[in-house]
């Protein structure tokens, strides 16, 4: 190996797994909760916009799914690709590297061809079947057109994330994430208030700052695999597209994808339900769905420093080190949920005046705070089981825990409950319920599953 292969071996395959899941995962936890950011400064700006603050909140609500699946698609084929070139470095199969990141790029040019139609032709339609209000139907379509057919910067971003991630070099898209999200929060007033001379543009600035923090992220993402990646190899070769390639990244990443996807898929069929009941009820829901990303999204950065170390050191067939990155894997994810659990217990009432909600609103949101987060614990510990599946090239297994926990289990029983109580809004609580039953029954899932894949793939490395 040349020089810095051996660099990433000694991070990778030797470093203590307490520290190094530290190490890595501080950065990715960072990075992934500033993607949480770009969601939620939107909706803080738009909803104490002068006029229609709430009508542009439950806009950006029925946006939210498309761009919770453009997220899923680039992160998931990312979380491949790390996986992939991960063990590609653990094996010392260079050209398998190189490859690999290629065919990634490639991919990425066609998740962003994807988009960028359903910007054009198919934004209208979608917004349509969630709303039939006219202002929060051409607030919340003129939003996403925007998100859609700029969506490079997400999409690109995504990939070389996780090709910087891969080699341990997760200090460096962390530092391009915090540009992007920074120039973000800078840009919302301005363009949403009309700041600086500049013409009010409402729910369009929303997007417009969100996209151009997306781009500068990717910008610098792409100019630091450039400078900083020599375990990469690089060159035109590369850029070919491989069946074979493509297939190993989408065996790890497709479960990636649909886990992520289906949040959107959720959400959607959610805000369907919900206004049945009433819009207040979807505008509190979507609110709360923003604010609780921040814990969720933190345990996603935690699991994608999981599956490179589990990965990696299962290439190296260390049992010892692949038994160590699942237990403290596990262990600092299910810390990172009491944290989140017990700041939204406590915040619950701050974080609902903030964003100006009032009244029937505000009181749904504070109890989907309450009710929703106790689920926290039983997600982190499925969301961790889910890093180590992917890691260990048991993508089905990851996979139904994600429909389980995100369709299979919450979907029919909030539209079981919102049947039953019909449009009585005070009652709406009871919805929030479905969500701590539905995490619970997918933990006891995946522990069965752990048990089984520990026993079949660690247990026997020697």
């Amino acid at each position: 190996m040349e020089k810095t292969n051996e660099q990433t071996l000694n991070k990778l395959g030797v470093q203590p797994i307490k520290k190094l899941m530290l190490s890595l995962g501080i950065p990715m936890i960072i990075s992934m909760i500033l993607q949480a950011v770009y969601n939620i400064v939107d909706s803080a700006f738009v909803s104490n916009m002068a006029q229609d603050g709430e009508s542009a909140l439950n806009a950006l609500t029925l946006a939210f799914p498309v761009q919770v699946l453009m997220v899923a698609v680039g992160i998931g084929t990312g979380v491949g690709v790390n996986a992939l070139l991960s063990k590609s470095l653990g094996q010392g199969d260079k050209e398998k590297v190189g490859y690999t990141a290629g065919n990634a790029v490639i991919l990425g040019i066609i998740i962003y061809v994807i988009f960028l139609i359903f910007g054009f032709v198919g934004v209208d339609a979608y917004i349509s079947s969630q709303t039939s209000n006219e202002l929060i139907f051409e607030m919340a379509s003129s939003y996403l057109k925007i998100c859609c057919i700029w969506s490079m910067g997400i999409v690109f971003f995504s990939i070389f994330e996780k090709l910087l991630q891969s080699t341990g070099l997760s200090f460096y898209s962390t530092a391009a994430q915090i540009t992007g999200a920074v120039i973000n929060i800078v840009l919302d007033p301005i363009l949403i208030y009309g700041l600086l001379g500049l013409p009010e543009m409402g729910v369009k600035g929303a997007a417009y700052a969100t996209i151009i923090g997306q781009i500068a992220s990717f910008v610098m993402a792409l100019f630091f695999h450039l400078k900083k990646n020599k375990d990469v190899p690089m060159g035109l070769k590369y850029f070919k597209l491989s069946g074979k390639i493509v297939k190993g990244i989408y065996a790890i990443g497709l479960p990636a994808i649909i886990a992520q996807a289906l949040m959107s898929v959720m959400t959607y069929c959610l805000n369907v339900i919900l206004v049945k009941t009433g819009e207040s009820l979807v505008t509190a829901y979507g609110l709360y769905y923003k604010i609780q990303q921040f814990v969720l999204f933190a345990a996603f950065g935690l699991r994608d420093a999981i599956t490179p170390i589990v990965s990696f050191n299962h290439g190296m067939k260390s049992r010892e080190r692949v038994k160590q990155g699942e237990k403290y894997g596990i262990l600092y994810t299910l810390i990172i949920m009491v944290i989140g659990l017990v700041l939204i217990e406590v915040l619950a009432v701050p974080f609902a005046k903030i964003f100006g909600l009032s009244g029937e609103t505000q009181e749904l949101c504070i109890s989907a705070m309450r009710i929703i987060s106790i689920s926290f614990v039983f997600a982190g510990l499925n969301i961790a089981l889910q890093g180590v599946f992917q890691a260990l090239n048991s993508g089905l297994e990851s996979l139904i825990i994600s429909i389980c926990r995100q369709f299979l289990f919450i979907v029919p029983t909030t539209w079981g409950i919102s049947k039953l109580i019909g449009n009585s809004v005070d009652k709406a609580w009871v919805i929030w319920l479905a969500f701590p039953v539905a995490e619970a029954l997918s933990a006891i899932i995946a522990c069965i599953f752990m048990r089984r894949i520990n026993k079949n793939k660690v247990n026997v490395l020697d």
